[in-house]
């Protein structure tokens, strides 16, 4: 299952983490976001060992969609060594996010 990030936890979890993280800014209200849902879930499940790959709600964890230029969503962002290695906006296939992991982990 995917993690929960949040304002409180996103520093010690994404930012200090010595894996690969890869994170999902979403609304509950956001069509595309739920469209991506079970892909990142499923993700999350795959690389359960080697890489974070969780979720942050944009509109309880606002602080940190700020801090990271989120406009639009569903965005992800991919975090390596506590720096944005890419920035992915929109719907994108599971194969490509696949693809975008293998190539950062």
């Amino acid at each position: 299952m995917e993690m929960k990030f949040t304002d409180e936890n996103f520093e010690k979890e994404v930012l200090q983490s010595d894996k690969l993280a890869v994170v999902d800014f979403y609304a509950d209200w956001c069509g595309p976001c739920k469209m991506m849902a079970p892909i990142v879930e499923q993700l999350a499940g795959d690389y359960s060992e080697a890489v974070k790959v969780g979720k942050l709600n944009t509109e309880e964890n606002q602080q940190t969609s700020i801090k990271y230029g989120v406009m639009s969503i569903p965005t992800i962002l991919f975090f390596k060594g506590g720096e944005v290695v890419e920035k992915i906006v929109g719907i994108i296939s599971k194969n490509h996010l696949v693809e975008k992991i293998e190539s950062y982990k």
